[in-house]
């Protein structure tokens, strides 16, 4: 059966498989040829010379080498087969598939962490433009007013009346509040309920006749000084130093809530109280201690003072207000003005301290010009300590003493001395350092501590470092070298 032929003209059983498959390979004959060829293989005898050993590996025949052989081209077959293709092909397209599927994971969590930084970065963008444009604006409406007082000067001088019309202008801030509040609010309240929810600042009662005198009376009087002394003071000085000695109030304010509030007590803030005496003394040195520039500087620190008095009389009796409330209590103040105050501008026409004639000389633009950026000014106040951080209010504060200096030199073409140029600075770097946080000793321990660490882990890896580099040449010199601690 193995050397004869088979009348179908298969010899073997492998011939017949081949043949039965399809198997490209095959031919008649094919197993007669392999199994001859397999004959012709020298078996070597142990002990004998093997030629195998000089010019290949031979193996000797065994049933199973036969069955590998003839599984062989069975297993090609079936890997080369239609249904061993398809499974293959559906095998890779698979896989093919989970790769795009990663792949397209992968690309999408990664546009989406790229997009998730670039709202954080537009958010915290725009963060610091309107802080910028906070500070901006408060700076500019204090210059503003400022300047537009010095212009109003030249035709009407009636510090008074001025004070008392823009003063009247508060009326308008908790209308205004009230506007905004119907355009962003989600649940709308009625004017006269919302009227009764902010007047909560005067007690759980609201806001009755008797607290309507006993608690607007004093701040209106005191907000009406303060005004009134700033703008006698601009009589006397220029605006920049107006503006400079008028930043001493936050100095003032911390004097008076270490006496009668017992707030903690801060070196940093004393050492700025101390160069906010001494610009002061500074400015009235300026010209000889004597004219208008001693009474000027007078006036400033008057203003400063009552203003630091409003502050802290607000604090002890009123305590933190939002901006509702405080937009409630402006008004008020307003109100009471307009009521109580107003005999005092017809007592000054009539004694003729502040006379004006005819009535047609008045220059109502300037005074509506004057009013219009003293409101914009007491809107920012309000509104940057609620939406912003108060420290912002104070900067743009201070950020009016160069703006008014830049006026002052290139309008009017004022020459400064340099007296009053480092008064100026000694009083302006008096109020920077008011603004220090109150834990400031604590956070400046901190910052240095972790700087220490900071260098002494960077010290640290560059031993380890060092130590590496030293181990591995002395391992190329054939030595082991320790570095010492």
């Amino acid at each position: 059966m193995d050397g004869k032929a088979a009348p179908n003209g298969v010899a073997t059983i492998e011939d017949r498989i081949l043949r039965i498959t399809g198997y490209y390979g095959y031919y008649p004959g094919y197993s007669s040829q392999k199994s001859a060829s397999r004959s012709s293989v020298i078996q070597c005898k142990p002990g004998g010379n093997c030629p195998s050993r000089h010019r290949g590996m031979t193996r000797q025949l065994s049933p199973l080498s036969v069955a590998e052989d003839s599984a062989a081209p069975i297993l090609e077959l079936q890997n080369r087969s239609p249904s061993g293709i398809c499974r293959h092909s559906r095998v890779e397209r698979q896989s093919r598939s989970e790769e795009g599927t990663q792949t397209h994971t992968e690309s999408s969590s990664q546009e989406a962490e790229g997009q998730t930084r670039c709202q954080s970065c537009t958010s915290t963008f725009l963060k610091l433009i309107w802080r910028f444009l906070i500070i901006l604006s408060v700076s500019s409406s204090w210059v503003g007013t400022t300047q537009f007082v010095k212009i109003t000067y030249e035709t009407f001088d009636c510090p008074f009346f001025m004070t008392w019309f823009s003063t009247n202008w508060n009326i308008m801030v908790f209308p205004i509040y009230y506007s905004g509040h119907l355009a962003t609010a989600q649940e709308k309240q009625s004017p006269i309920k919302k009227f009764r929810e902010c007047s909560r600042i005067f007690g759980e009662d609201g806001l009755t006749l008797k607290l309507f005198l006993k608690r607007t009376a004093p701040f209106s009087i005191l907000w009406t000084l303060t005004n009134y002394l700033y703008l006698l003071a601009l009589k006397k000085l220029t605006a920049t130093d107006v503006s400079a000695l008028f930043c001493c109030n936050k100095a003032f304010v911390f004097l008076l809530s270490w006496i009668v509030l017992k707030d903690r007590f801060m070196g940093a803030r004393i050492v700025a109280a101390i160069m906010a005496i001494t610009g002061i003394v500074m400015m009235a040195y300026a010209d000889g201690f004597q004219g208008d520039s001693i009474i000027g500087v007078a006036y400033a620190v008057g203003s400063a003072s009552t203003s630091a008095l409003y502050k802290v009389l607000f604090k002890m009796f009123l305590g933190s207000a939002n901006f509702g409330e405080a937009a409630h209590f402006v008004s008020t103040l307003g109100f009471f003005n307009l009521i109580f105050i107003s005999v005092a501008p017809i007592i000054l026409y009539f004694t003729k301290v502040e006379y004006w004639s005819p009535f047609s000389a008045v220059p109502w633009g300037y005074l509506c010009g004057v009013a219009g950026l003293w409101l914009a000014f007491n809107l920012l106040v309000n509104v940057g300590v609620v939406l912003t951080y108060p420290i912002l209010i104070s900067v743009g504060t201070v950020l009016s003493v160069p703006g008014n200096a830049a006026v002052d030199l290139l309008k009017h073409k004022m020459i400064f001395s340099v007296v009053r140029l480092g008064a100026t600075i000694v009083i302006c770097i008096g109020f920077l350092l008011m603004l220090l946080p109150e834990e400031w000793d604590e956070i400046t321990l901190r910052f240095i501590n972790s700087l220490k660490e900071k260098k002494s882990e960077d010290h640290a890896d560059d031993i380890t470092d060092s130590s590496v580099h030293t181990r591995s040449r002395s391992r190329a010199n054939g030595t082991v070298s320790i570095p010492l601690a």
